[in-house]
């Protein structure tokens, strides 16, 4: 079965779960009409459908190849990313004064959705260059912004993030690349970076390197970081491209997955860079693109999730293989979908796409809200659910790839069906942009340095919402007030931790389970909306019943504490 991107799914969460008629309602998002958004969802479609689904199975089998010191990305990827420039879809939500279309980042979701559903490979590349105009549009000069801008809007120009060194991987502070300041205002910058996705492609253009370095003067550690435009032609002054700087791809790395994305090694010897807001506060400026990426990674993982389980699906429905309770029977398909099995693996795969969706466009929501409103409380509800749409979005993508494997039996791991890939693909999602243990430790650090004000703001609105469907719906609504009250008990315990290691400890389950919670709150959402009878409500049902106690488990881990990981020692692992 083709993949057929999921836009009645999206208009269901828009208009029913996830609350983006408030971002439409409000002054600063006035355009983002019923009809616009339906509009930009098809279109979006018809492109991931059409153009992009296609170049899935290529960048897999034909990879991206350092050929005479330049990138060669597989066949069909520059026609499929000039087909995205060319509908103005690189700029979304970029500003309407460099060429953008200014709309919310709700619909940049959906969108970065579908395109990682469709090829996650190629989808990488504009998910870097929106974090790249954010970036800019924050802490950039007005003589950087006027000039990189409506270059990387128009999507003649693409974005990149270089953090990573050999020495330096989740500790950027020590990082050694470094900046000389030059007699122009500009600097010389030397190093090497690692792992810098889309560092170079042959679709024609600049490709702009965001670099982290440190001037001569900087202090140790995160606090002597700068931020520096380093791109690999050097601009004229009229935005024509100039001469080659001094950078080059060293080589690209051989990769689990991922094949059409060329992941570079890059050396900058002396290359003329920019820099990008205040010396020594590089660190501020890279967080507001990675944020924005992290948001993008984990829908990243929905989407992949979404494509598996729709390739599981029609394999289910097609393969003959054995006697099932319905053979003969209405209903029946003779299929390996009515074996009890795997018709439990495709409902919790639907599940877990639909809660994971759900978390995710919230999370957009709320961005939305803050920069309509400017109220603290919807920027401080986006940046707790923002490491949790990370990591859950990219469990989900993981465990749904991996389970669309076990759907297709011995063929799964035969490459010839295309399964394996979804699950080689997604799964570094949960290594980048900051580890899930990593988002883990933010939510149960910064993120509850409020006192845990953002977090049981959301543990309030869903015992709203479930005191609302009782009555109604009992059976979904007192299995999920008693999963609220157990998330509060565990958060209160994890606000009133003060060794911060004790929070560590359980960071991942305590993440996990907040999910798991939130997963059941948006599926009681949606069988509401659609009156306790049909699809969707039996989809809660299963949830609820199934997938919302994992909780328990997950919760109790939470709240262990750590002197049980610390009693064992270094010996008794090796033992």
């Amino acid at each position: 079965m083709p993949f057929r991107a999921p836009v009645a799914e999206f208009r269901f969460l828009f208009d029913h779960v996830v609350g983006f008629n408030q971002v439409a309602a409000s002054e600063r998002f006035a355009e983002a009409s019923p009809d616009t958004v339906e509009a930009i969802l098809t279109e979006i479609a018809r492109l991931t459908e059409d153009v992009w689904a296609p170049l899935q199975r290529n960048g897999d089998v034909d990879p991206a190849m350092l050929e005479n010191g330049s990138v060669r990305t597989s066949k069909g990827f520059a026609q499929g990313f000039q087909a995205l420039a060319e509908g103005g879809w690189m700029g979304l939500s970029a500003p309407e004064s460099y060429g953008g279309m200014d709309l919310p980042m709700t619909l940049t979701s959906a969108m970065n959705d579908m395109l990682s559903s469709a090829c996650l490979s190629l989808a990488l590349n504009p998910l870097l260059t929106q974090g790249q105009m954010e970036a800019l549009e924050h802490h950039a000069s007005d003589d950087l912004k006027d000039l990189y801008l409506p270059k990387l809007i128009s999507g003649e120009w693409t974005g990149t993030m270089n953090l990573t060194e050999p020495q330096a991987g989740s500790d950027v502070g020590a990082l050694r690349t470094k900046a000389e300041p030059l007699d122009d205002g500009t600097y010389a910058v030397s190093g090497q970076k690692i792992y810098i996705s889309w560092g170079d492609h042959d679709f024609g253009g600049n490709v702009c390197h965001l670099v982290l370095a440190r001037l001569p003067d900087a202090a140790p550690g995160t606090r002597g970081i700068s931020l520096f435009m380093v791109p690999k032609y050097l601009p004229n002054e009229d935005g024509s491209l100039g001469e080659a700087n001094s950078l080059r791809v060293v080589s690209l790395e051989h990769k689990m997955g991922l094949h059409g994305s060329p992941t570079a090694v890059m050396e900058y010897d002396g290359a003329k860079g920019w820099i990008v807001g205040e010396p020594h506060k590089g660190m501020a400026a890279m967080f507001t693109m990675m944020n924005n990426a992290r948001l993008g990674v984990g829908i990243q993982g929905i989407g992949v999730a979404e494509g598996a389980y729709q390739h599981a699906l029609a394999f289910a429905q097609d393969r003959q293989q054995g006697r099932t309770p319905l053979s003969g029977k209405p209903g029946g398909t003779g299929a390996i979908v009515d074996h009890a099995d795997v018709r439990r693996m495709l409902a919790t795969m639907r599940a877990d796409v639909f809660a994971a969706r759900a978390i995710a466009l919230s999370c957009a929501v709320a961005l939305d809200m803050g920069k309509a409103t400017q109220e603290a409380a919807w920027q401080a509800r986006a940046a707790f659910l923002t490491p949790i749409a990370k990591a859950f979005g990219t469990e989900v993508g993981m465990r749904v790839s991996e389970t669309g494997m076990q759907v297709h039996g011995g063929m799964g791991y035969i490459e010839e069906t295309g399964a394996s890939q979804f699950y080689r693909d997604v799964r570094v999602t949960a290594i980048y942009e900051g580890t899930n243990g990593i988002q883990a430790m933010d939510l149960v650090g910064r993120k509850l340095a409020d006192g845990g004000e953002a977090a049981f703001a959301i543990i309030e609105e869903m015992q709203g919402l479930v005191e609302a469907a009782r009555g109604h719906h009992d059976s979904l609504a007192e299995p999920l007030w008693q999963a609220v009250e157990t998330l509060r008990e565990a958060t209160e315990w994890m606000v009133a931790q003060e060794e911060m290691n004790r929070r560590f400890a359980g960071s991942v389950p305590f993440l996990m389970g907040f999910a798991r919670v939130f997963g059941g709150y948006a599926h009681l959402k949606a069988a509401m909306a659609e009156g306790g009878e049909g699809p969707r409500s039996r989809l809660a049902a299963f949830y609820i019943a199934r997938l919302l106690p994992e909780h328990v488990g997950l919760l109790a881990h939470a709240v262990a504490g750590d002197e049980d990981l610390y009693a064992l020692s270094v010996e008794d692992l090796t033992a």
